[in-house]
């Protein structure tokens, strides 16, 4: 549930054309393991300070990613930035931007639906539905492993009728 960083080397656009994400955009491998270590940051510091308005923040970071695109994700500008700044190279590989946003998405119902318990006084059931965002942030973020991307490949297999029962 991160937050993925097209890479613009990736796309072969002309420059006059609109930075739009289209479903073959392809985004760098390392925008999301960045993108996951600060929601793992802001989200855990959250849960540590009891500060809802952090858990408002990253819904918000979410959401943007998940509607507008990954290119347009403020942690995906963070990384590109810090990418050209620090002249990181190209990525190593480039994955679909499909499963990443997908995992933005879920960041978003979860996370929102914890900050919306935690605004309605459910507590307990608020943090523990930002603590599921944190771990499986902290997860893509240690490992590489995408849990919600790996959820959209088995979706899209049983979409294509692709999964024997």
């Amino acid at each position: 549930m991160t937050t993925a960083v097209p890479d613009e080397r990736a796309s072969q656009a002309p420059a006059t054309t609109p930075p739009a994400t289209k479903a073959g955009d392809q985004i760098d491998v390392r925008g999301p393991r960045f993108s996951a270590g600060i929601t793992f940051v802001v989200l855990a510091t959250a849960f540590l300070l009891e500060a809802p308005a952090l858990v408002a923040g990253q819904v918000i970071v979410f959401a943007v990613a998940a509607i507008a695109g990954l290119r347009y994700s403020p942690y995906g500008t963070l990384f590109r930035g810090l990418k050209r700044r620090l002249d990181l190279g190209p990525p190593p590989a480039t994955e679909g931007e499909a499963g990443p946003r997908f995992s933005q998405l879920m960041g978003l119902l979860v996370a929102g639906a914890g900050l919306g318990a935690l605004l309605a006084g459910a507590t307990t059931l608020g943090w523990a539905l930002v603590l599921v965002v944190v771990a499986l942030s902290g997860l893509l973020a240690a490992t590489g492993l995408c849990v919600g991307c790996e959820l959209y490949a088995v979706l899209a297999r049983v979409r294509r009728g692709k999964v024997q029962a």
